[in-house]
């Protein structure tokens, strides 16, 4: 084989291995992520028994495994339940990365190791793999558990984390000193890009699917998905971010739209393909060398990483509010060590601030707690039955508990805070697009207007940008969005008025800010000297934009137009929901989920009716709405009988979905079977002159009851007739060609 085709054969190997490994595990009822690394450590260079040509064409495609995991987490967790799960992921992934860092930066020093060593092994301790959690749970079918999106969130606020910890630790390795001002900077440009992000994503993204449905196929729809995964992945990675941050985000967005489910199940088999040699490639890093060398080292690091992160995490969901079942099953799952540690582990050695030793320690560290995370989760039954098996009633009175009360608020009354609250989140999304847009008219002016150096440039320039901002400027500067019960509220209390003026009138400020900046960067001084006046550039921005800004208050009829796009934006976000058999309230909402099952024909509730389901005796669910092919249903009658392939929508607790879930989509074991080989074969007879079949009708012969034969041919002079009528009359010479078995066809004849 050509060396340039060396990489079918690494790919050749890397999958016959896995495919062999991964049925070993399930033959052994182990976890198939064992089985990829399993393997992996065999064909690794270091073993040596198989030649791997490229590792870092294995190293390319493991990265693409990666963008495909975190594609098809944002598919299945969504903005909206990353929103849902804030509080609790931020408290969660707060307290275990203080508490690992900590405990982290004690161990090097234990160690023997340098102040920077040991700063550099707490902040790679603290990180937690966002794939293997994502895979393991895949596998042990834990994505749907009630814990599960904390977990997720947990661990997507904990890449974001990294993101900054890599600031943070490159400046420290440089200039030794704490930079706080270059770590806001990054922070505000993170929170910067995934709001522009999302709100652009969610704006254009269904808006263009929905105009293009009727041409889509599921060949269109696979390409367009994975060419805007892929796209947002290399925007990330320009904006200075990691490639799994751009998937997820991404995948976040379409998941707001209604072809989500259909994306998720196209994209499966690729996830499958290119996760298989990701974790194929974290298998071929294992150098038994650096086992022996190191070997201690190990054990007390992945000692600290398996305990240490389990423990802080899960106190950190008791603190956020979740019971101690749901606490302790979630935090044993982030006993390992993250993708981002080898990337921060480099960065150390490239700014010579840790000896290389660091590294193959941690990669061997890594790939340990890899190989127990699913054994860890599996854990987390028996260690919580024990633990409230030991711990007092009185205390697990209180543990046990947190979250299982509805929560009771009406949820029709806006408060004063939720009014502010809700302000204050319009300004910082008006702002980011503002900036987004004034950004997008610098870059696209800066050559004209350098080049040019006329006036008659500047003030085009400066006009076509105030026309792109305008609709976002007016709606920062004067759109008032409240109901009436909301003014009522307001107008009741001087301290609220005085309250909502302030609002309006910092909104106001943020939005003669913008236009001034704008004003200043096309009107500046070098501008007035060229048209001989003498002006100073701050004072006329401040004058011109207060001029802007007012002139589009004379003009908010004209700017009503804006109000459609912001109903379009948020038609695209509920889109799904709102396609729903119903809308859920709010208040709802936060105690009930609805879901849509699809039932599968080994279930146990295909044929029956709805009234002799267990869905509410056993589950306490409901069915909302049936959908059959073209079909749809709304709140189905109790006799209504479920078949199979049905899209069954029920309401209920995401705990009570959870244990639903198994029951109606049910997975069969074995995907390959055996079918008994039949013994019905296709046969002929003549007709003899002396058959008693001579002048007889197919129907009166009645071969069919008689024989359990069919006859599907007749052959007669030059003419064959194929599934002859019931009226045809055999005549002498024919040939009649019939199925049956071997048994049956030997009686007849």
């Amino acid at each position: 084989m050509g060396e340039e085709l060396n990489f079918v054969k690494d790919l050749a190997i890397i999958l016959i291995s896995a495919g062999i490994f991964t049925v070993i595990c399930r033959a052994l009822k182990q976890p198939l992520i064992l089985g990829y690394i399993i393997a992996g450590f065999l064909i690794s260079p270091n073993l040596g028994i198989f030649g791997i040509s490229s590792q870092l064409t294995v190293d390319q495609w493991s990265e693409i495994g990666m963008i495909f995991l975190m594609f098809g987490l944002g598919l299945e967790f969504s903005f909206k339940k990353l929103l849902k799960a804030g509080s609790q992921a931020l408290v969660t992934a707060g307290s275990k990365f203080l508490g690992v860092f900590v405990i982290g930066f004690l161990i090097g020093q234990l160690l023997g190791w340098t102040v920077m060593e040991s700063v550099f092994l707490a902040g790679l301790l603290s990180m937690s793999s966002t794939v293997v959690v994502i895979k393991t749970y895949d596998d042990l079918g834990l994505k749907r558990k009630p814990y599960a999106s904390i977990v997720f969130g947990t661990l997507v606020v904990e890449d974001l984390i990294a993101i900054l910890l890599m600031v943070l630790l490159s400046t420290l390795a440089v200039s030794n000193q704490f930079s706080g001002g270059e770590m806001l900077l990054n922070l505000g440009k993170l929170l910067f890009f995934l709001i522009l992000w999302f709100i652009v994503g969610i704006y254009l993204i269904p808006t263009v699917l929905k105009k293009t449905g009727k041409y889509l196929s599921d060949e269109i729809l696979l390409i367009i998905s994975l060419g805007l995964c892929f796209g947002m992945v290399t925007l990330a990675t320009a904006s200075g971010f990691s490639s799994a941050l751009g998937a997820f985000m991404m995948g976040s967005i379409l998941a707001e739209t209604v072809e989500s489910e259909h994306i998720d199940k196209l994209i499966s088999p690729i996830k499958d393909l290119f996760g298989a040699v990701f974790f194929v490639s974290v298998g071929m890093m294992v150098n038994p060398s650096m086992l022996v060398q190191y070997w201690w080292q190990i054990l007390v690091i992945t000692v600290v990483v398996v305990v240490f992160k389990s423990l802080s995490s899960g106190l950190g969901m008791l603190l956020s509010g979740d019971n101690l079942r749901n606490s302790v099953k979630a935090g044993m799952c982030f006993g390992q060590i993250g993708e981002f540690s080898f990337i921060i582990a480099t960065v150390g050695m490239s700014f010579g601030v840790i000896d290389d030793f660091l590294y193959p320690i941690i990669v061997s560290v890594s790939i340990i707690t890899t190989f127990l995370t699913p054994y860890m989760i599996k854990a987390g039954d028996p260690l919580v039955n024990r633990l409230e098996r030991k711990i007092p009633k009185k205390w697990m009175a209180v543990l046990g508990n947190k979250e299982k009360n509805i929560k009771s608020k009406t949820g029709k009354t806006m408060t004063m805070r939720s009014f502010v609250m809700n302000q204050l989140k319009k300004t910082v999304l008006y702002s980011a697009i503002l900036l987004a847009l004034l950004l997008i008219c610098f870059s696209c002016f800066k050559t004209w207007k350098t080049n040019s150096g006329s006036p008659v440039v500047c003030i085009i320039c400066l006009a076509i940008s105030l026309l792109v901002v305008s609709p976002i400027l007016w709606a920062l500067a004067f759109k008032r969005d409240y109901d009436p019960e909301t003014l009522g509220m307001i107008n009741k209390n001087k301290v609220k008025r005085l309250m909502v003026r302030m609002l309006f009138g910092m909104r106001f400020l943020v939005a003669w800010f913008f236009t001034s900046s704008l004003v200043r960067y096309f009107l500046n001084d070098s501008f007035w000297k060229s048209i001989n006046i003498q002006m100073n550039d701050i004072l006329m921005a401040i004058v011109a934009s207060l001029a802007i800004i007012l002139l589009l208050r004379t003009l908010s009829p004209a700017m009503k137009w804006y109000e459609r796009i912001e109903r379009n934006f948020l038609e695209n976000m509920n889109k799904r929901q709102t396609l729903q058999t119903f809308v859920v309230p709010e208040v709802l909402r936060e105690n009930f989920s609805l879901e849509r099952m699809t039932l599968s024909s080994h279930s146990a509730y295909v044929g029956k009716r709805i009234r002799d389901c267990d869905f509410k005796e056993n589950y306490n669910i409901i069915v909302v709405g049936v959908d059959r092919a073209d079909e749809a249903t709304d709140l189905p009658r109790r006799d209504f009988v479920l078949y199979p392939d049905d899209e069954v929508v029920f309401l209920g607790t995401e705990e009570s979905l959870a244990r639903l879930r198994p029951m109606v989509e049910v997975e069969e074991d074995v995907l390959i079977k055996e079918r008994p080989a039949s013994n019905v074969e296709i046969h002929r007879f003549i007709l003899e002159p002396t058959s008693k079949y001579l002048g007889v009708s197919l129907h009166d012969s009645d071969l069919r009851n008689l024989f359990n034969t069919l006859v599907i041919a007749l052959e007669r002079d030059d003419e064959f007739i194929l599934n002859p009528p019931s009226s045809t009359v055999f005549l002498e010479g024919d040939t009649v060609w019939f199925v049956s078995s071997e048994e049956r066809a030997k009686e007849l004849l």
